[in-house]
């Protein structure tokens, strides 16, 4: 029952970052602790809003929240795809051992 709830949970994600607007991520208060404690930028600072402008064919804009968002997005889809593929593998094979 989990790996369906988990399955479920990966082909919903990328629907849902797809459905909101590219600006969603761009307002509000920072949640990196690098930010909130030494008021400093790191390097994972603008990823999210990064991501979100890429997926929606923003690149200026992702590239200007953050250029790692070249190797970072890509990184994630192939880790979101394997794993997609593995549960979904997974979630085959019990189906076909209950039938036997």
């Amino acid at each position: 029952m989990l790996r369906y709830l988990i399955f479920g949970g990966l082909l919903i994600l990328p629907c849902v970052l797809i459905i909101l607007p590219a600006s969603f991520f761009d307002e509000g208060q920072s949640l990196c602790l690098s930010v909130l404690l030494l008021n400093k930028e790191c390097y994972g600072c603008g990823l999210t809003r990064s991501v979100q402008h890429f997926i929606h064919f923003d690149f200026e804009q992702a590239w200007h929240f953050n250029k790692l968002v070249v190797i970072v997005f890509p990184t994630l889809s192939y880790i979101w795809l394997k794993q997609t593929i593995k549960i979904y593998q997974q979630l085959k094979s019990e189906n076909e051992q209950a039938q036997e």
